[in-house]
């Protein structure tokens, strides 16, 4: 049986869900961590300290988003908040004794590796799978995208009231 374009997507993104949610659980019973939470101890241990800006830079997402990452980290005394040394005025993150410990018996972190294989991809290619999955996702409804598997604080019954992350279908379009 020959797949239609189509169904190959489909099914692709399927995968890719998966694969998503099997490195979610592998850092959860692993380390107790989300994989958005692993992700930012990676993202740490390649820096001794990065600003907030830097990291929200280095994680592909916006600032508030990986905020709720960081305090989670912080209150499970994995990361610290300190004066940079070069400017008191300024807060940089940094791992502890703990977050490096746990970062040594990590798995391997999902976003990482599929950052590696797009961007390893040809650029025009990668800028034609950019641009058409961009298109889906926000043809669906895609509203602001929080760190994979982190819902920023929103109930799962919040989210889905919530008009910019409400999927459309053909009623609500």
């Amino acid at each position: 049986m020959t797949l239609s374009d189509s169904q190959r997507i489909l099914i692709a993104v399927r995968r890719l869900v998966r694969l998503l949610r099997l490195y979610d659980r592998a850092a959860q019973s692993g380390l107790g961590l989300s994989a958005a939470q692993l992700f930012v101890l990676y993202e740490l241990g390649k820096t001794p300290a990065l600003s907030l800006g830097a990291l929200a830079e280095r994680t592909h997402t916006d600032q508030s988003s990986v905020s709720v990452v960081v305090t989670r980290l912080v209150e499970a005394g994995l990361v610290e908040r300190q004066r940079a040394q070069d400017d008191a005025r300024r807060l940089v993150l940094t791992l502890t004794r703990a977050g490096r410990a746990a970062l040594q018996k990590a798995p391997p972190v999902a976003q990482e590796q599929l950052l590696e294989i797009v961007g390893s991809l040809p650029a025009a290619e990668r800028k034609r799978f950019a641009d058409a999955f961009t298109h889906i996702v926000d043809e669906m409804g895609g509203g602001p995208a929080p760190m994979l598997f982190e819902d920023n604080g929103e109930s799962k019954e919040n989210s889905h009231k919530n008009e910019r992350t409400r999927p459309r279908t053909r009623r609500n379009q």
